[in-house]
């Protein structure tokens, strides 16, 4: 009897998924029902794949070498479907993505029409969340994450998408009332919005690479960008936000830079994908367009800096 692919590929999340209640909540079937098709590839084969119990789950020495096999067949099977899916259109299928609330709200949301104009044929499954989420365990295809240190070393595929620096910003009604700062000094007799409560300095740092910590005067505490910009932007007093967050508003003149040579630091935000996931075309369609809008945006934002 011949091998099936779909219980190959059912065994491959299985494994990658680390139960069978993992894959069964990727593939949308039930727990038992992945057993099933497991147990019975396993009789097919004569072969123990996995070793389970309530509590454990294992390959044998045979099922880990078997995995190795299987999980490159269901690549190359993927890749065949996928040429014939590049000849006859666009991409098509679900994109599972998750990134946290900040940058669904001002990286992703403002695309998301130019991305189903692009590739109507595409579904993004979009989940928002600020906990930490292990991509390959829960099934998602894309992670955006955004970080001020580097990211660990791990088995994902990393794509920089953008660097934002922070900008000290107000709403120009406040710098009217209360005078523009002209030092970093000068921020300690301001009202200042902040992201923690503890917060009494920010570390400031000019074009010419001079490091300075400047105390500031807290009035507000917020850790969410948006209500730090909302704050800001009603003339409560100085914030500092990424670019990201902010650039809108200085556009358009609702907020202000202070002190525009200096700015608060940095924040980088990466593409990470599972290295399997990341072959297919849908999932290539979405980061090739991310990290286009990327790069324009990254334009847009120079010319800020520079203005």
């Amino acid at each position: 009897m011949a091998l099936n692919l779909n219980d190959l590929g059912i065994f491959v999340q299985a494994v990658e998924h680390g139960s069978f209640a993992a894959a069964g909540r990727r593939l949308g079937m039930p727990k038992s029902t992945i057993s099933k098709r497991v147990a019975e590839l396993e009789a097919m084969l004569g072969a123990r794949l996995i070793h389970r119990t309530s509590r454990s789950f294992s390959l044998t020495d045979v099922g880990r070498d078997f995995f190795e096999h299987a999980r490159a067949s269901i690549i190359e099977a993927e890749n065949a479907e996928t040429i014939v899916r590049t000849r006859l259109g666009e991409p098509s299928g679900t994109v599972r993505l998750t990134t946290s609330v900040p940058t669904a709200q001002f990286t992703l949301a403002p695309l998301l029409d130019r991305l189903a104009a692009r590739y109507p044929k595409l579904l993004l499954s979009l989940h928002v969340t600020d906990r930490f989420v292990d991509i390959v365990q829960e099934g998602f295809d894309i992670a955006i994450r955004s970080h001020q240190q580097p990211l660990p070393d791990s088995a994902l595929v990393q794509r920089r998408m953008a660097a934002h620096d922070f900008y000290i910003v107000a709403a120009p009604s406040y710098l009217d009332r209360y005078g523009r700062p002209e030092k970093p000094a000068d921020l300690a007799g301001h009202n200042a919005i902040v992201a923690n409560a503890a917060e009494t300095s920010w570390r400031l740092l000019a074009a010419d690479g001079t490091l300075q910590r400047a105390l500031v005067n807290p009035v507000m505490a917020a850790d969410e960008p948006f209500v730090l910009l909302r704050a800001a932007s009603s003339g409560i007093g100085i914030t500092v936000l990424p670019t990201s967050v902010c650039a809108t508003a200085v556009i358009d003149g609702t907020l202000e830079r202070v002190l525009p040579e200096w700015t608060a630091g940095q924040i980088t935000t990466t593409i990470l994908m599972p290295h399997r996931r990341g072959q297919l075309p849908a999932v290539r369609a979405v980061v090739d367009f991310l990290l286009e809008h990327a790069d324009a945006q990254s334009g847009v934002l120079n010319s800020l800096a520079n203005a």
